[in-house]
């Protein structure tokens, strides 16, 4: 699962009536790998995973394989709150060619700590591919605990966590007690140079549909040890990190890249489209 320091969680572009428009993902993704990107999760949050349907996720899956031919890695966002749903569709999507699974914490059932760690080793042992866990409390309503991702790591296909729970003290206890090969990736635009220099790898971004050049760049400076240089970006970056959670997500993206004449249409309800007074607050802030 180490494929870069800029994952990008793709949006999913859709045409005027909702459905799904691979012309559009197909010029997104032109656009996302000429600007930083260095992997692509598809079907997560930002990609409005709630909203699509097993076959849609499906059709997503082998359109980006089929496009991206190899030029950066997919991967694909299999997980759910069902521990058998999820199996399937990550077979369906291995099967497809992805380089890579991403399950999200079960949300809305709660389990126990003892049902997520059997949740994720299950939905492991049906693939070879790399799998990334997903920790966002802020949209499940779960923390999968430091000792439950601990132990997670031990399961050879298991190399990878997205955590998005913005806790700089539980990342550097993970960094801390995992082995040197398994990788941290935090989901926060804005905590990705606080958690690099604890040791993250990176991150899984939102903003870099629109800032990932200068994302790259930020990282490149930190890791060139130009630490002040890379605080100076940080800080230039970091209102239109904040714009893009300004509303709920994807709503801001998907406007900001449709500013920037990169057509994704709109969001599926229950999420609905920025107003004007939040389009002028994301205006002020793209660079």
């Amino acid at each position: 699962m180490e494929f870069g320091h800029v994952y990008t969680a793709m949006v999913t572009p859709f045409d005027e009536k909702g459905a799904l428009h691979l012309k559009r993902l197909e010029e997104l993704i032109d656009h996302l790998l000429a600007n930083g990107t260095d992997a692509l999760v598809v079907a997560g949050t930002t990609g409005e995973s709630p909203t699509l349907s097993p076959s849609e996720k499906l059709e997503l899956f082998q359109h980006c394989v089929d496009y991206v031919k190899k030029r950066v890695p997919v991967i694909a966002g299999t997980g759910s709150n069902d521990t058998k749903g999820s199996v399937e569709l990550t077979e369906k999507a291995a099967a497809l060619g992805v380089d890579g699974i991403m399950l999200v914490t079960p949300y809305y059932n709660k389990p126990s700590q003892k049902g997520l760690y059997e949740h994720f080793r299950t939905i492991a042992s049906r693939t070879t591919l790399p799998v990334m866990l997903y920790n966002v409390p802020g949209r499940t309503a779960l923390h999968m605990e430091a000792e439950t991702v601990i132990a997670l790591s031990n399961i050879k296909n298991i190399t990878a966590v997205k955590e998005s729970s913005g806790d700089l003290e539980h990342m550097a206890k993970l960094i801390t007690e995992t082995a040197d090969d398994f990788i941290l990736y935090t989901g926060d635009d804005g905590n990705t140079l606080p958690a690099m220099a604890i040791g993250a790898r990176g991150v899984v971004s939102v903003a870099s549909h629109i800032i990932g050049a200068e994302m790259q760049t930020m990282i490149a400076h930190f890791l060139d040890g130009n630490v002040s240089e890379a605080a100076a970006l940080h800080r230039r970056l970091l209102p239109t990190m904040q714009a893009m959670f300004s509303a709920p997500n994807p709503t801001c993206v998907k406007y900001a890249l449709e500013a920037k004449g990169i057509e994704v249409g709109s969001v599926r309800l229950p999420l609905v489209p920025l107003d004007e007074q939040q389009k002028k607050a994301i205006d002020a802030v793209l660079i």
